[in-house]
């Protein structure tokens, strides 16, 4: 078991990068193969994911036990569990903008693609796995 930590540890943060970069991959091709221009606000979903994802990556998982000390004081944890919090109310926000703009998509004739709207989404959930994929392999050491 002490291998498969080291070797995720290792392989892990590729593994994430990988994911995040076909979250958006998935977007550019959905914006480059578009008939019509696509709104800055479709945009914003992706935008709002990767801050998340960053959001969450800056806590440690340390900090999040009922055994950690901060020399900051005792209301340090809740803090963090606040931000995490909040990092998480962003990314599920950023879930239901995503479709929702796939809905209007798929709903509409004149805007973008249904294809625009499904790329979205993927790349909502990619980048925020991969977010996700990082925050359990890397470590402080």
């Amino acid at each position: 078991m002490e291998n498969l930590a080291l070797l995720w540890g290792i392989i892990g943060p590729g593994v994430a990068g990988a994911v995040f970069g076909a979250g958006w991959w998935f977007w550019v091709d959905a914006v480059v193969c578009s008939a019509v221009p696509v709104s800055f606000l479709h945009y914003l979903p992706g935008i709002f994911a990767s801050l998340a994802a960053l959001m969450f990556n800056c806590v440690n998982k340390d900090e999040i036990g009922y055994d950690y000390y901060s020399p900051y004081g005792d209301d340090s944890e809740w803090r963090v569990k606040l931000w995490l919090f909040v990092a998480y109310v962003v990314s599920f926000v950023c879930l239901a903008g995503s479709v929702g703009l796939l809905v209007q998509d798929a709903l509409t004739d004149k805007g973008p693609s249904v294809w625009t709207g499904v790329a979205g989404v993927l790349q909502c959930v990619l980048v925020l796995i991969s977010g996700l994929i990082y925050w359990t392999c890397h470590s402080e050491d």
